[in-house]
């Protein structure tokens, strides 16, 4: 039985359907025929990319995948090609691309990982229905309580059994209260919260400005300038805005308040950009992006028979952009633990291999964080070996706009491709340590840098 019909909970069907005869997902809303936001994803009317990680994840799990996502029209950005970006005071060198983010709806990507995975005739869909509570006692889990949505709330919950139970409910999961329920231990919860908000609207480039040449723009925050700005395409037409900002300095969600929020960006090129686009939408905010990691891992947290996966598991700030690609990450840890022939796939263990395939893009989106002004939470403080990388990784960022060797392997971690130790081989290393800061240019780069031959 897995809770939750979003993307971790239908990949995690999809690999447990090859080790059990039967698995229902169990969603709250109802399926839309047709890729359209929907209650229970409430961040899916914003800025959503897909990053190299995880399109390698979507692509061992469903082959073929991202051939279907280009058909079906999701933008591919390189970077830094194909962006205009800004941050710490430099602009982006437009370097040929060393990865690709694809972007686009966050509705239409789901839409496409449902049609593949609920074609499997093992996988069945309960909708409109939310699990309201567990079975089992504290040693092990043995199914669900299940009640239809509209039902009143005295209405008698339904057993169902299940021999296996995953939580992919998503940031607002329950499972802890359900599981203290039973006797058994809530998990340890480490957060990090900037207080961060953001809020996006669509537009329609009228200028032209955007499109070939030029994709999409990017202001990027951080401890000593806290507003951020990304202008991506969705592939029809058109782009989404968003604008982001901390505790006290959260972006507005009237049309006319968003619009002037552009001008407290630290270059005008995107207000500018804004004023001669047409709009298409409505502001939409967005203000719950506490980072969030519970410890079902350790010993005592987790009973037999249940686990978590996706943002009930681990969740990110989302402007890191990184929960699509965790989601099915994840579901190759599951996997790959089940699959191992040298181990017997406890439910610790398998647990342990889920939050580890997490791990980068925690230590990713927490470490930066906990350095924005006002953070809070029980993970904001660091020992001495946070000290001694976080002075190595701030060398990396003043390089990596300039320098095409620091570059790369910086946005290969960022884009979960590579892990964190690429940033530590000796090219990479030599750069960081011995080098100076690369030229960047002084104005917002038009065009790319050609290959150099």
């Amino acid at each position: 039985m897995v809770v939750g019909g979003s993307l971790a909970g239908l990949l995690a069907a999809h690999v447990l359907a090859a080790h059990a005869d039967r698995v229902t997902v169990v969603e709250r809303d109802r399926f839309p025929d047709e890729p359209e936001p929907r209650p229970g994803v409430p961040q899916s009317r914003h800025i959503h990319v897909l990053l190299e990680g995880g399109q390698s994840a979507l692509e061992s799990l469903l082959p073929g995948f991202l051939h279907e996502l280009r058909a079906a029209g999701a933008p591919r950005v390189g970077m830094p090609a194909d962006m205009v970006q800004w941050q710490n005071g430099c602009w982006f060198r437009r370097l040929p691309a060393s990865t690709y983010i694809h972007t686009g709806s966050r509705a239409r990507l789901e839409h496409l990982v449902r049609r593949r995975v609920l074609a499997n005739p093992s996988i069945t869909v309960v909708q409109g229905t939310e699990a309201v509570g567990l079975l089992g006692d504290a040693s092990r889990v043995r199914g669900v309580l299940l009640r239809e949505r509209g039902d009143a709330a005295d209405t008698e919950p339904r057993p169902v059994e299940a021999d296996l139970v995953v939580d992919a409910s998503g940031r607002g999961t329950k499972a802890p209260r359900w599981l203290t329920a039973l006797g058994a231990r809530a998990p340890r919860e480490e957060t990090i919260d900037t207080g961060l908000a953001y809020a996006t609207r669509m537009y329609r480039d009228t200028s032209g400005i955007l499109g070939t040449g030029t994709l999409g723009y990017h202001v990027v925050p951080g401890p000593s300038q806290t507003r951020g700005a990304v202008v991506l395409p969705l592939g029809d037409g058109t782009h989404l805005v968003t604008f982001s900002g901390l505790r006290g300095d959260e972006p507005p969600t009237d049309e006319e308040g968003f619009t002037a929020y552009a001008e407290k960006l630290p270059h005008p090129f995107v207000h500018r950009w804004l004023r001669a686009s047409e709009p298409l939408s409505p502001v939409f905010g967005f203000r719950n992006t506490a980072n969030v990691r519970r410890r079902y891992d350790l010993p005592g947290r987790s009973p037999a028979g249940f686990l978590a996966t996706g943002d009930a598991l681990c969740a990110f700030n989302p402007i890191y952009g990184q929960g699509m690609a965790v989601a099915a990450m994840n579901a190759v840890a599951l996997r790959d633990a089940l699959a191992d022939p040298r181990r017997t796939p406890t439910t610790r263990r398998v647990q342990r291999a889920l939050l580890s395939s997490s791990r980068q893009a925690w230590d990713i989106s927490a470490g930066a964080d906990k350095h924005m002004p006002g953070a809070t939470g029980t993970a904001v403080t660091g020992g001495a070996a946070d000290r001694a990388t976080g002075w190595y990784l701030r060398r990396v960022q003043e390089r990596y706009p300039g320098d095409p060797v620091v570059g790369a392997a910086f946005r290969s971690v960022l884009s979960l491709a590579a892990p964190l130790t690429v940033l530590f081989t000796p090219p990479v290393a030599r750069a960081v340590l011995f080098g100076p800061a690369a030229p960047t240019p002084a104005e917002p780069p038009a065009a790319r840098e050609e290959p150099v031959i």
